[in-house]
């Protein structure tokens, strides 16, 4: 029988994080200099919630209470601030509750300390960010932070190199069990996040039709990716040949492709090992990128493969699937309804582009939230190393943590659940839909109103701008 599962707030999706934003209160927290500041002994605490993922090194415990600080913008369950499961007013796994609320008890008892998360609100903790670390009085021990403020804010220096501060054989530099590391192109780590498979999950794969691959006598695309042979123009003919005017009167009832333009494009840049503003300068000239756009026009305005885009009605292009008008669209899970599905549904990686690796592409967009180390922060050591144990209340047994019993079911199978699992092992860090620029007109492409190469004109210098600004 399944274990009872389910993860109480520290995998929270980008969109429900997007949704709180606004919420909470506005409590200032306490500056953490002079907590940290107090005396130590000799004793030490190792890692040791779990032998096999934590970290064995030991760090020393200070002889006054310690209050750690994390600054966020919405609640999260359990911290030295809560004493039943009830405190959680969304709790639905009481075993899972009652292991998290113990963990912080034997926490707080391991490390003289109390762990508190401090509401600054969404712009409270970038403003906090950005006038107390580099004040250097840092009001939190860590922050967390979304993408598009947390970035800059390593690129600043008011996050600490983790190679630097903890331990080297720390869970977030070795084994990965327990904290990720999240690669932002520097060389070493200031950014990570907790380790959760339903975070490894948020894919857009490729779905299809397979009852329309069967009667037009195509091969399984899955099989295709299996061998190393399901690339761009391999995708190209299939959606060619899927492709029909089903009743004869010069009018296309059916395309191969359909899908959200802005997901279409991030996928085959993943696909063909490309970028558009993913450093201090801007990739779109480049010429792999510059593939990418060129393939997108050919599908639509050369072969005309892939259904005109609807700019009046953005859902149309990507649900038009369920009526029998593509066979190819983009199948994340939460789009999914499988009950309503009339056909063998089945989803694969987006097909290898000309520039391309299938073994080093990365297959999902870096997003939502991560954590980072404020720098100048006392003993940051013994920080990370309080967070790694609170984030390991499952100690180890990854199936407590781990509620994938939904993903399964909207996959389907478990060959389509495995590819998207696939998929999210390798995340993509890219700025292009952060930075606000007016001239990437991909509908005007889609269109046939703008090539590829005026797109790339028109819009880079727009991204340069933006890059400028965000790592000033």
């Amino acid at each position: 029988m399944r274990k009872s599962k389910k993860l109480m707030a520290l995998g929270l999706s980008a969109a429900m994080v997007l949704g709180l934003t606004a919420c909470g209160g506005s409590d200032t927290p306490a500056n953490n200099t002079s907590d940290s500041s107090a005396g130590t002994n000799s004793a030490t605490a190792a890692a040791d919630n779990n032998s096999d993922s934590n970290s064995s090194s030991t760090v020393t415990i200070p002889t006054e209470k310690r209050v750690i600080t994390i600054g966020t913008w919405y609640d999260h369950y359990y911290t030295s601030d809560h004493t039943s499961i009830d405190d959680n007013p969304s709790v639905t796994d009481l075993d899972a509750a009652q292991m998290q609320l113990d963990n912080i008890r034997a926490i707080e008892e391991k490390y003289n300390c109390e762990l508190r998360f401090v509401n600054l609100t969404w712009d409270g903790t970038i403003e906090s960010i950005n006038t107390s670390i580099m004040a250097g009085q840092p009001d939190c021990d860590i922050y967390e932070v979304d993408i598009q403020f947390g970035v800059p804010a390593a690129f600043n220096g008011y996050a600490a190199a983790l190679e630097d501060v903890v331990p080297a054989d720390a869970d977030v530099l070795t084994n990965h069990e327990i904290l990720k590391p999240l690669d932002i192109g520097t060389e070493k780590t200031y950014l990570f996040k907790p380790v959760t498979k339903g975070d490894q999950l948020g894919g857009y794969p490729l779905g299809f039709n397979m009852d329309m691959i069967n009667e037009a006598g195509l091969e399984n695309p899955q099989d295709l990716w299996d061998r190393g042979e399901w690339t761009w123009d391999k995708f190209e003919e299939y959606c060619v040949a899927l492709t029909k005017d089903t009743d004869g009167d010069g009018v296309t009832d059916v395309y191969g492709y359909s899908g959200w333009w802005t997901n279409m494009v991030a996928n085959l840049l993943m696909s063909n090992g490309a970028t558009i503003a993913a450093g201090e300068t801007e990739t779109l000239s480049s010429p792999e990128t510059g593939e990418v756009l060129n393939f997108i026009n050919t599908l639509y305005n050369v072969d005309k493969c892939a259904r005109p885009w609807n700019p009046d009605d953005w859902d149309s292009n990507n649900a038009c699937y369920k009526t029998g008008e593509t066979c190819f669209f983009i199948a994340p899970a939460w789009t999914i309804t499988p009950d309503e599905l009339n056909f063998e549904f089945g989803v694969v990686p987006w097909p290898v582009g000309p520039s391309g690796n299938k073994d080093t592409n990365n297959g999902m967009a870096l997003a939502g939230n991560a954590y980072l180390i404020a720098n100048g922060v006392a003993d940051p050591a013994y920080v990370y190393q309080v967070f790694e144990d609170w984030n390991n209340w499952f100690e180890g047994d990854t199936e407590l943590r781990d509620d994938v019993e939904w993903f399964e079911n909207q996959m389907v199978s478990e060959r389509n659940y495995n590819y998207l699992l696939e998929m999210g092992q390798r995340e993509q860090f890219d700025l292009w839909q952060t930075i606000s620029v007016e001239n990437f007109n991909v509908i005007g492409m889609l269109a046939g109103e703008v090539t590829p190469a005026q797109l790339q004109e028109q819009a880079k210098q727009e991204f340069q701008t933006g890059l400028d600004a965000f790592f000033k």
